[in-house]
């Protein structure tokens, strides 16, 4: 995982711009492809109209909002694993399930007496990806939607349903710090990879030390 500093990231200014001229990079249409097919794609989806001459000129649209509006590049970490994406969407599956339980227990049973905070957690990583990929994850699962993110620090700030005391906003920041150890095995560098994996496995024989501990005793 990407070491961290305690000074205040640039907002990934210099990933934009060109060392030498210090102009702003024009990203290629190699990078921007996978924005033009989802913005192609919404715009069918706006207009329920999938025919050929629609998404012919939603493209056309598309290329105009990248050239006048060019977004920072994102740094893609170049590694996919399946496998972990498929535990990823399992997992993911099972805790919108159990929110959406939970949720509406607290809006038949509790109504009026349920309470929520707002509850700011630093994530790991540095990487934009993962941290963007993390609050999708998170807003999509019923009772927690972020409500803004200092990408200098990597810190998202959610307002989490029924976390109303200091015991249950550990536990939604470990939860948040589950989804990023989950996203950076499917998705993450190399680097964040390895380190979340021997993160894992200390965690795993500390547990196991203290087990065998209280056995011998």
């Amino acid at each position: 995982m990407s070491k961290r500093t305690e000074q205040p990231r640039d907002q990934r200014i210099d990933d934009a711009l060109d060392e030498a001229s210090g102009k702003r990079n024009r990203p290629t249409l190699k990078q921007e492809w996978p924005l033009l097919i989802f913005l192609v794609l919404m715009w069918g989806a706006l207009w329920q109209d999938f025919s050929a001459g629609n998404l012919i000129f939603g493209a056309l649209l598309a290329l105009l909002v990248v050239a006048l509006f060019p977004l920072p590049p994102v740094v893609l970490s170049g590694r996919i694993n399946l496998w972990y994406c498929f535990l990823l969407l399992g997992w993911f599956i099972l805790q919108v399930v159990a929110a959406s339980v939970e949720v509406a227990y607290l809006a038949f049973f509790r109504r009026k007496k349920t309470r929520s905070s707002i509850i700011a957690v630093r994530l790991h990583t540095d990487s934009d990806l993962i941290v963007t990929a993390v609050g999708h994850v998170l807003t999509l699962i019923p009772g927690s939607f972020v409500v803004e993110v200092d990408r200098r620090t990597s810190t998202l700030y959610l307002h989490y349903l029924n976390a109303t005391n200091a015991i249950k906003v550990a536990r939604s920041r470990a939860k948040i710090h589950e989804i990023e150890r989950r996203v950076i095995m499917a998705i993450g560098s190399r680097e964040e990879y390895e380190a979340v994996r021997k993160i894992r496995t200390e965690i795993v024989d500390r547990q196991r030390g203290r087990g065998e501990t209280g056995e011998e005793q």
